[in-house]
């Protein structure tokens, strides 16, 4: 039976990751993989994350489940910071843990199928496991130009994928931290978003995995909660794994708005069984550790601290990027103005394979860099290597 099934492609990042492990130059650099890097090039375990880990290992008392739900006091403590201060927006929002962002927005998409979603506009390009995920479940996904040629956003292309969309339709919208553009949508732009979903009825998703690593906290925040302000129902998808630096740990929460309280349980219990066909229960370790945090002051100021400097330093490579301007046929300006941890430049698969081969350089064959692989120590010769296959 098995030998029905076809062979599968590899992850082409999974194949740059080893590539890049069996080169022995020194001086190598890895802009492939998407986890954050200080300027000695480390991914660390966050402070506040370790001094949370040792409480649990001091005072947690069980291992036992949680129910498919997870952990509600990790999933509660994290919403002031994703929604503001009316956490709940008035009891219109419940939530869930999730097996990280990915295990939320496949949630996300299976509840909306269930629902009768038939289609998903997505602004391409887009972090490619969105479309994986859609294909998985046969759920219709059509694709919209996001960003201009410029490096801004196209705020034209997104209007009219959910002005011309028919009914049944959803659209999904990174709430911050574009990847693989770092290309945001301006407060103009969400409030012209959010108004265009309210006049058309047409079904927001919004993936949030970067929060905190853009313009700050408050400010990543501030285009989702435009949006909910304005539209009867939606989901939304969490992200612990980079603003707490928990990959491995698969941290993640789900959440649901509706205007109507009865709606709002009904949509909750079907997340309920579908979570439990999914997973049973999501793992619980991250979830507890942020929890631990953001029930403590001093831990949450420690967490807040630490997430600034990760916000810093990438804001510091991007300056120094735009700083460079034109190197060789690329404009490097506009990555001053994008966010988060990526960003896309204009090479050909040609000039990334060069890249690589003559000068150490690893980078998806799509243009995408990862920003905190850079450092002040390595940017120039980055720089330079650019201008030298581009030139």
């Amino acid at each position: 039976m098995l030998n029905r099934l076809e062979t599968q492609s590899p992850d082409a990042l999974l194949a740059l990751i080893k590539l890049h492990a069996e080169d022995d130059r020194a001086d190598k650099i890895d802009l492939g993989v998407g986890v954050y890097r200080t300027g000695q090039g480390d991914t660390p375990v966050f402070a506040a994350i370790k001094a949370a880990e040792q409480r649990l290992v001091d005072n947690q008392d069980s291992k036992s489940y949680l129910g498919p739900e997870g952990d509600m006091g990790f999933v509660n403590a994290l919403m002031p910071y994703i929604f503001g201060e009316d956490a709940t927006m008035g009891g219109r929002i419940a939530g869930m843990q999730t097996p990280g962002g990915t295990g939320a927005v496949r949630l996300a998409a299976a509840l909306g199928q269930k629902a009768g979603l038939e289609r998903l506009y997505m602004g391409t390009p887009s972090w490619p496991n969105h479309a994986q995920i859609f294909g998985d479940i046969a759920l219709e996904f059509i694709g919209f130009e996001h960003a201009n040629a410029d490096g801004s956003a196209n705020i034209d292309g997104v209007l009219e994928a959910i002005r011309s969309a028919p009914a049944n339709s959803g659209i999904l919208l990174h709430g911050c931290c574009h990847n693989p553009t770092g290309v945001d949508y301006t407060a103009e732009h969400w409030d012209a978003i959010g108004d265009a979903i309210a006049e058309t009825g047409i079904f927001p998703i919004i993936d949030t995995a970067y929060q905190g690593l853009g313009n700050g906290l408050e400010e990543d925040a501030a285009g989702l909660r435009s949006v909910l302000a304005k539209v009867p129902e939606a989901f939304i998808a969490y992200s612990c794994d980079k603003n707490f630096g928990m990959y491995r740990d698969r941290v993640g929460a789900f959440y649901i708005l509706a205007d109507d309280k009865a709606v709002l349980e009904k949509a909750f219990s079907n997340a309920n069984a579908l979570a439990r066909a999914s997973w049973s229960m999501p793992p619980d370790h991250g979830g507890a550790a942020v929890r631990v945090i953001l029930r403590d002051s001093a831990l949450t100021q420690m967490w807040l601290d630490e997430l600034e400097t990760m916000r810093e330093r990438m804001r510091q490579v991007r300056e120094r990027l735009a700083e460079a301007g034109q190197v060789g046929g690329i404009d490097l300006a506009p990555l001053g103005k994008q966010n988060g941890l990526f960003s896309m430049i204009p090479m050909t698969k040609e000039q990334v394979v060069e890249l690589r081969e003559k000068h150490g350089i690893y980078m998806a064959a799509s243009g995408r860099l990862n920003i905190a692989g850079l450092t002040m120590a390595n940017i120039d010769k980055f720089i330079d290597a650019v201008a030298d296959v581009t030139g």
